[in-house]
């Protein structure tokens, strides 16, 4: 997810895609935990769209 689309959401969509994304990061951890996932990349691409929308989420806030 790119930055400029995540700027575009209101503090909601953020809150929500937010959930959204912890939600997977938690099912790709479990699929690793049980040597179900091929792609641990999407791990480290997952964690940093968080960190996106977290640190936009604090600018809205700010």
């Amino acid at each position: 997810m790119k930055i400029a689309e995540i700027k575009d959401l209101t503090v909601e969509e953020l809150n929500a895609k937010l959930v959204e994304l912890k939600k997977e990061l938690f099912n790709l951890r479990f699929q690793h935990a049980v040597n179900q996932l091929e792609n641990t990349h999407k791990m480290t691409e997952v964690k940093r769209d968080i960190a996106r929308v977290m640190t936009v989420l604090n600018e809205k806030n700010a």
